[in-house]
């Protein structure tokens, strides 16, 4: 067993799922992070970063399946080949713009999540540790449908 508690919320202007942009870099839409604070500490020297990569709990999804239809085809397909909110652990994960920080407050910019959803952890993004490795990326099943 794995026992993940939340360390603080985050808020957005998005109260229903249908009004939510379908992937952050959709969004221009503007919001906060509360972290907790007795997680407050952990935020040091994160202003030093325009972006941040946050991991939340799909709090809302109610259902998990092995097979979705993502926003983008009509065929269904594998829930690790998509990023579905219905995944057996309804583990989401963006990366915003972290637009400054006031205490334990981040600001932040390009969400694309519910009002009120639970955070779990916020890593600093670094493009050279984040880049997809050397050589070709390959997108799958995405590939020609976006552009």
């Amino acid at each position: 067993m794995i026992l993940v508690m939340p360390i603080g919320t985050i808020h957005s202007p998005y109260k229903e799922p249908k009004d939510m942009p379908i992937q952050p870099a959709f969004s221009e839409s503007r919001g906060s992070i509360e972290v907790s604070s007795k997680y407050a500490a952990g935020l040091k020297d994160i202003e030093g970063f325009s972006h941040i990569i946050i991991l939340y709990h799909f709090h809302e999804s109610r259902k998990t399946t092995l097979l979705a239809k993502p926003f983008l085809d009509d065929t269904l397909r594998g829930v690790f080949a998509t990023r579905s909110p219905h995944r057996p652990n309804h583990i989401g994960l963006s990366v915003v713009r972290l637009i400054r920080r006031r205490g334990n407050i981040l600001y932040i910019e390009g969400l694309d999540v519910l009002d009120g959803t639970p955070l779990l952890d916020i890593k600093p993004y670094v493009p050279d540790f984040d880049k997809a490795g050397k050589g070709d990326v390959k997108i799958g099943w995405l590939e020609g449908k976006l552009k």
